[in-house]
């Protein structure tokens, strides 16, 4: 196979009725059939711009000694020992926690051992409480296990929960 440039002229050796060769020259290649190579760049996210793909997680493989603090959702699959304070945050069916957990959303399946303090709590039917719950809003699946008290909690001006029954 004979490759050519623009201007260079090839002899087309097969021709159908058996005449002599005949030159041709191929017709121009017009700017709106190629387009110039053009190097594949990336635009630069900046890091300093928050896009939410999708909670923090602690996957089943990590324990964690310390307080975790987000001002995103976390999802918890392995064990914490510390407090825990997000968004939303969600303890997965394995997970286990000793320390308190805050949120607006406290979503639980796996163990806490210690305190939630969320505007909306919801204990699902795995879920394993001991200790205190504060709450606004509250859901308790058949199955779940509590072993503590459950208790309304009212928002201070910081935006925080308090117990009611404590002065703020």
């Amino acid at each position: 196979m004979s490759m050519f440039n623009r201007n260079e002229k090839e002899v087309n050796v097969s021709s159908p009725s058996g005449d002599k060769p005949r030159e041709f020259t191929p017709a121009p290649v017009t700017g709106a059939a190629v387009k110039p190579a053009t190097p594949s760049v990336q635009p630069v996210v900046d890091a300093g711009v928050s896009k939410s793909s999708g909670p923090s997680v602690i996957s089943k493989a990590l324990k964690i000694t310390g307080q975790l603090e987000s001002s995103e959702d976390i999802r918890i699959d392995g064990e914490v020992d510390g407090d825990i304070h997000g968004v939303s945050v969600t303890v997965g069916a394995g997970a286990k926690v000793k320390g308190s957990v805050y949120g607006q959303t406290v979503e639980l399946a796996g163990t806490i051992e210690g305190k939630i303090e969320a505007k909306k709590v919801i204990l699902t039917g795995t879920a394993h409480m001991t200790g205190d719950v504060i709450h606004q809003d509250i859901r308790i699946e058949s199955g779940a296990y509590i072993d503590g008290h459950c208790r309304p909690g009212s928002n201070r001006a910081d935006g925080k929960m308090a117990d009611a029954r404590k002065p703020n």
